[in-house]
């Protein structure tokens, strides 16, 4: 049995004339069964028929409800595996044809289509597929093809038929049947952009994986076409400034950081606050908890001290003691479980946000004290040698590229200059390089001991750059009552090549004694012979790491 028709023309025209639609059949095939059991005994108790497929019958007929087979719409059986069961007119007939038409009345009587008034199809799980590491025929597998020609279907003809596509949306129909008797012409529009952004969303990922896997065949291949799409997480109060509007949506890869977190307390997270806390954790994530506890203090994007040290607060300490003031009001990253020490040192000052992995009870506690303050944790570190794409808008397009997922342990150092680093200063190179990844350009990073001891970020000269950083070292050695900064007997990285010696010549002044930088510039005999004169080592990487 799969239910009675639709009422008299009369009563329907009744409903019509009120953008109301009554539901007298629902089909239902998900993917994600949350809340499916209490929604679809919801829909029979108001005499709704329920027709389902595969799994979802199965589910729904052993939770005790009578449901038909979608077999019994078709007249065909479900085959090939399950790819091919609702591609059908008995289906797609019922979804879309227009209620109120003559002709389609008549095509629906002649061929014996039954009306479907509800569609609730949530697709093949394949983001999480992909997102698992599954091989190339697994994530084929789970390329949904009937679930997305349903929910088109349905939100093309919403005049007459409600698609929910989220369990989220389960409350809203119920909320609807229960007030008017039917779905609003409101609620239907709603439904159907929610499901045609599904359906975008998916495709996209689809695409993606495509181009991804393209890519990794053809390096030099351009993806002919892009798509991107996501998921709305929150609508946010505002944007960079109160004049802009914002949101924040989940897409894409799956990828431990933000879009992962759990806010344990503080106040909703601001746009500035997200951007500068996913600058945050991906910085600190270039330091493997497995050799070093690391922290890594943001501002406006970028690190304004980052150190390694025995326990989390001393490295907490230790980076703070690189700018101090930049500091307050800032974002703190670390890579290991927040614990109950560095907890109350990050207190101590004005903070915005901390994110970590995980953080202990005795932790969470201590945080608990600072009602505003925010505290996520993400479940793990994103792995720095990842791939993926960075999109940025630009007038009528987009920019894409992957990743900058190179990584200075992975690198063949090239010494230079007379003098090679010392252990120590090898040690310090690497560190320091790895930071300057994450500060934005032009950028220099003065570090000593496995700790940032002066940034320089965002200028448009390299020796700017340079004396700024120096600069901020000077200005935390008075603030700390040091009689020398701790430059001296620094070392100091490059995110890109120095075009002239002056850049150099100012890091070795501030007492930098070993430098670590991409190289390829007209002028690199020239800065090998400055460095060669003061005595200094220097290394080349070979790779650059522009950051705007």
């Amino acid at each position: 049995m799969i239910g009675r028709r639709h009422p008299g023309s009369n009563a329907l025209a009744a409903f019509m004339s009120a953008d109301i639609r009554p539901i007298a059949r629902a089909l239902l095939s998900v993917s994600d069964k949350t809340g499916l059991v209490p929604f679809a005994r919801a829909l029979a108790a108001k005499g709704i028929a329920l027709v389902s497929t595969g799994g979802t019958r199965k589910a729904l007929a052993e939770a005790g409800l009578e449901v038909a087979d979608v077999s019994d719409l078709t007249g065909f059986p479900e085959m090939m595996d399950g790819r091919v069961k609702t591609l059908h007119p008995g289906v797609h007939g019922g979804i879309l044809a227009i209620r109120d038409d003559e002709g389609h009345r008549a095509s629906m009587d002649e061929h014996g289509i039954l009306p479907i008034d509800l569609v609730v199809v949530n697709l093949y799980p394949f983001e999480a597929t992909v997102a698992r590491g599954a091989g190339y025929d697994d994530c084929v597998e789970n390329i949904d093809i009937g679930g997305p020609a349903m929910i088109r279907a349905a939100a093309k003809n919403h005049a007459d038929v409600a698609v929910v596509v989220d369990p989220s949306s389960y409350a809203t129909v119920l909320a609807d049947l229960d007030a008017k008797g039917g779905t609003t012409l409101a609620t239907r529009r709603t439904l159907a952009q929610l499901a045609y952004a599904r359906t975008a969303t998916y495709d996209g990922a689809i695409a993606a994986w495509f181009a991804e896997v393209e890519a990794k065949e053809n390096t030099a291949a351009a993806a002919q076409s892009q798509v991107f799409g996501g998921r709305l997480a929150e609508a946010l109060r505002y944007g960079e400034n109160p004049h802009q509007s914002a949101a924040f949506y989940i897409g894409g890869p799956a990828r431990p950081g933000v879009a992962t977190a759990r806010q344990l307390q503080g106040k909703a997270l601001s746009y500035n606050n997200l951007n500068d806390t996913d600058a945050a954790f991906e910085a600190v994530a270039e330091f493997d908890p497995a050799r070093a506890p690391a922290v890594v203090i943001v501002k406006h994007a970028n690190p304004c001290g980052v150190a390694e040290g025995e326990t989390l607060v001393e490295a907490y300490r230790k980076a703070l003691a690189c700018d101090p003031t930049s500091a307050f009001g800032g974002i703190v990253a670390l890579n290991r479980t927040l614990d109950a020490e560095a907890a109350r040192a990050i207190v101590d000052i004005f903070t915005e946000v901390i994110v970590a992995p995980d953080a202990s009870e005795e932790a969470a506690a201590i945080i608990a004290t600072k009602k505003n303050l925010r505290l996520l944790v993400t479940g793990g570190l994103p792995d720095p040698r990842g791939g993926g794409r960075l999109v940025k808008s630009l007038a009528g397009g987009y920019l894409v590229q992957s990743r900058d997922n190179a990584v200075v342990g992975d690198m063949a150092l090239k010494v230079v200059t007379q003098r090679a680093p010392t252990e120590k200063e090898l040690a310090d190179l690497a560190f320091a390089f790895r930071v300057v990844k994450h500060v934005k350009s032009n950028a220099i990073v003065y570090a000593r001991d496995l700790a940032t001891v002066g940034i320089g970020a965002g200028q448009m000269s390299r020796v700017d750059s340079a004396r700024i950083a120096a600069h901020k070292a000077r200005d935390a050695a008075e603030a700390a009552g040091n009689a020398e900064p701790l430059t001296r007997g620094s070392v100091v990285a490059s995110d890109a090549f120095f075009p002239f010696a002056d850049g150099l010549i100012t890091a070795i002044e501030a007492g930098a004694t070993a430098v670590i930088q991409p190289g390829g510039s007209i002028r690199d005999a020239d800065v090998i012979a400055a460095a060669d004169a003061a005595g200094i080592a220097m290394v080349f990487t070979g790779v650059r790491h522009f950051r705007h």
